[in-house]
């Protein structure tokens, strides 16, 4: 039986929790996750796992945060004049929002603060900081 490795596309069947059990994130219900092993197109920790599976392996993958999203960055936080920040939008923290840099690209934010002068906005990823578990199916290597 062959077994999975770098450059092989293959789909997987997923579930991501946060180590205290708290799902983020699942293929259930959902086509598999279909992606080219070592092509950094999922996070480096899950990627890493993948090679030597075979088609109906199941393994639990404990994934620091350095090989996930990466450590929460306090440079990624903005603090913005709340007066820029058009009335139409209700402001209330965890709202997302999407800035863009000067270059037009589009970056979400979350509201992470509010008060009468500004606004906070955090551009970390949700999952940033934080230490991850996958629960991974090998469905098909393709």
């Amino acid at each position: 039986m062959s077994t999975a490795k770098a450059g092989d596309t293959v789909r997987i069947h997923y579930t991501g929790t946060l180590t205290d059990g708290t799902k983020f994130d699942s293929s259930e219900g959902r086509e598999p996750l279909e992606f080219t092993v070592g092509s950094g197109q999922i996070i480096p920790g899950l990627d890493n796992a993948i090679p030597g599976m075979a088609v109906g392996d199941s393994k639990t993958v404990e994934i620091a945060c350095e090989e996930a999203y990466g450590p929460h960055n306090p440079d990624a936080l903005q603090e913005v004049p709340r007066s820029a920040i058009p009335d139409t939008i209700p402001l209330e923290v965890g709202l997302q929002l999407q800035m863009q840099t000067p270059q037009g690209q589009a970056v979400p934010v979350t509201v992470t603060e509010i008060n009468d002068e500004a606004v906070t906005l955090d551009a970390n990823h949700m999952l940033a900081g934080k230490d991850l578990v996958f629960a991974v199916e090998m469905v098909e290597i393709l």
